[in-house]
């Protein structure tokens, strides 16, 4: 009773004037650097040629920007496009220590009795994990991919699950696995957007580059039969900087591919699907890059810890501004010669209240390409501000009386 009578006392001394804010919580810890949001709209409205297949889409995987697409969210069979995401959870593998590549599996009467591509593995057959890697990226072999899936989670059926979860991770929202392969199976779908999103995922693995560019190579069954390689994906000799895809084609997906170019420092990602021919796949793909590369190029538009302006406002603080500055990097991807049409436009309140911690989130800025919003870099501030005056002292009351037994 003591005690709630001091509190009492002390507040009517310490009371704010009508309308004040009291703010007794503790400064707020460092945030983490939020992300930069952009927008997920394409660059153009439509594509800037005629796309003969079902879907299309052309990505800058850097930046996340997508420019042009066609029919990028009819849901479709892609045949062993399908073998992105298992290729994926094979390099995550991989990378987590899972597995190794030198580690031996041995192949199922399921893996070995798997129909379409193959690279022809027997029912008992060790390989390396390596091996079945090199085989499913080179050669698309499904009799790999079900070796592979085995390996990672004991069956086909629960690497199927894995994949599902992958993708709902990585936002594929229209897609559903059926199987490991992308051999004909009802229920089986996804998008030219949702293939973007996972092809995207698996050429961010260094080791994928190490199996993709290779155009003939062979598998050593061990028993005297060899059997030869050759990669599925022509443009990695065809067109300058490829370096990486998967194809696909049956009689209900058509001819499909997830193809990866670089050239002065830019990767492009270009995704067709439901070609009427292989060779028109490859010729659609090349076209696709070719427009990207000549018209587009990356440009840094701001580099985290850059001011954003001479300070922000603080009441009720030891000092009267804070520094602000971005808290993220940001790359866009432009049309060759627009820089000047980039505009950024501080979204910052009037002022900030104290205590203001370093790194505490205080607005944004927005980044303004030809009039259109295309994505906010958070500000953060630059330093901290300590409270003052009746904020400090309610905080030193309140943890002195708090102290009192």
């Amino acid at each position: 009773m003591r005690r709630l009578t001091a509190l009492l006392m002390a507040l009517a001394v310490l009371v704010a004037p009508a309308g004040a804010e009291i703010d007794l919580s503790s400064p707020a810890p460092q945030a983490t650097p939020a992300p930069v949001e952009l927008s997920g709209s394409a660059l153009l409205d439509a594509p800037p040629f005629a796309l003969d297949c079902a879907a299309a889409l052309l990505l800058e995987p850097q930046s996340g920007q997508i420019i042009f697409e066609m029919n990028a969210d009819s849901p479709r069979a892609v045949a062993s496009v399908i073998k992105v995401m298992t290729i994926l959870l094979a390099l995550e593998a991989v990378d987590a220590g899972r597995v190794a590549l030198s580690d031996m599996v041995t192949v199922s009467e399921d893996a070995a009795g798997m129909g379409g591509s193959q690279v022809l593995l027997d029912i008992g057959e060790a390989q390396t994990f390596d091996v079945l890697l090199k085989s499913a990226i080179v050669g698309s072999a499904n009799d790999a991919a079900v070796a592979i899936a085995e390996a990672l989670y004991g069956s086909e059926a629960l690497c199927v699950e894995r994949m599902n979860e992958r993708a709902a991770q990585l936002g594929m929202a229209d897609t559903h696995f059926v199987n490991c392969t992308g051999l004909p199976a009802e229920g089986q779908h996804t998008t030219a957007r949702d293939v973007a999103r996972m092809a995207a995922e698996m050429f961010s693995h260094p080791l994928y580059f190490e199996y993709a560019h290779i155009w003939l190579d062979e598998v050593d069954h061990g028993d005297g039969r060899v059997t030869q390689l050759t990669n599925t994906n022509r443009l990695i000799r065809l067109y300058d900087g490829c370096d990486g895809g998967k194809t696909g084609s049956t009689d209900e997906a058509g001819y499909c591919i997830a193809a990866t170019a670089e050239r002065g420092g830019m990767r492009l990602i270009a995704i067709v699907l439901g070609a009427p021919s292989g060779t028109e796949r490859f010729d659609l793909a090349a076209e696709m890059f070719d427009y990207g590369f000549a018209n587009y190029r990356l440009y840094p538009v701001a580099q985290r810890g850059t001011r954003v302006r001479g300070g922000l406002p603080v009441t009720d603080g030891d000092a009267g501004s804070v520094a602000v500055q971005l808290d993220a990097d940001l790359t866009l991807l432009i049309l060759k010669g627009s820089e000047q049409g980039i505009q950024l436009a501080p979204n910052l309140p009037e002022s900030i209240a104290a205590p203001v911690a370093a790194g505490e989130r205080v607005g944004s800025v927005d980044v303004v390409v030809d009039g259109k919003t295309v994505a906010q870099i958070p500000v953060a501030a630059a330093e901290s501000v300590a409270a003052t005056g009746l904020r400090q002292s309610l905080k030193k009351f309140w943890g002195h009386w708090a102290a009192v037994p």
